[in-house]
């Protein structure tokens, strides 16, 4: 990234995924099941709600804007999920970890709604720093946080609060498949 620096990032965003997810009464059982239906992404500026689930469809011959009956930004992966079970939608694609909540919270009903396709994984979330920053702030900044222990309970009450079991350092060279998804999309050139 220009001007920021990627540093650190929760070790659950190295291997983050999108599900995408159906009705059971749909006869959706892959992509190419998506032609002609209706479909909701979460917010236009999600990477998991939109932007790799966008990226996968057209890796897969599907062109939201051409192939999809009608599409369109449900604003949240909650809302996504809601609609794709109220029968607002055919289909949608959200967030793993948000899909994971509302299973175990019993927030969705899985005898209706199903996940039918689980990308790749890919790198989202990243901790970044402004151009120019101090090497040895950076280097102080990124010890405290890759020095936290689950183990210890005064580190677990932050990790806990991060939603997280630890950091790791972020490496551009992770990010390569999200930029390439953003260039696809044309939202970088």
């Amino acid at each position: 990234a220009k001007g920021a620096r990627r540093v650190i990032m929760r070790k659950e965003d190295g291997e983050f995924k999108s599900y995408f997810i159906t009705r059971k009464d749909t006869g959706i059982r892959e992509l190419k099941d998506l032609k002609g239906k209706t479909f909701s992404f979460g917010s236009v500026s999600s990477t998991s709600g939109h932007l790799m689930p966008r990226y996968y469809l057209l890796k897969a011959g599907i062109n939201p804007e051409k192939d999809f009956s009608k599409f369109s930004f449900s604003g949240a992966h909650d809302a996504t999920a809601a609609w794709v079970e109220a029968g607002r939608v055919d289909a949608g694609a959200l967030n793993f970890l948000v899909w994971d909540k509302l299973v175990e919270t019993k927030k969705v009903d899985t005898g209706k709604a199903v996940i039918f396709w689980t990308t790749p994984p890919y790198v989202d979330y990243v901790w970044t720093v402004r151009a120019g920053l101090n090497k040895a702030l950076v280097e102080k900044i990124s010890k405290a946080f890759l020095k936290l222990d689950y183990n210890k309970p005064e580190d677990k009450k932050l990790l806990d609060l991060h939603r997280t079991k630890g950091y790791v350092a972020a490496k551009d060279s992770d990010w390569k498949g999200t930029e390439e998804a953003a260039i696809a999309a044309g939202l970088v050139k």
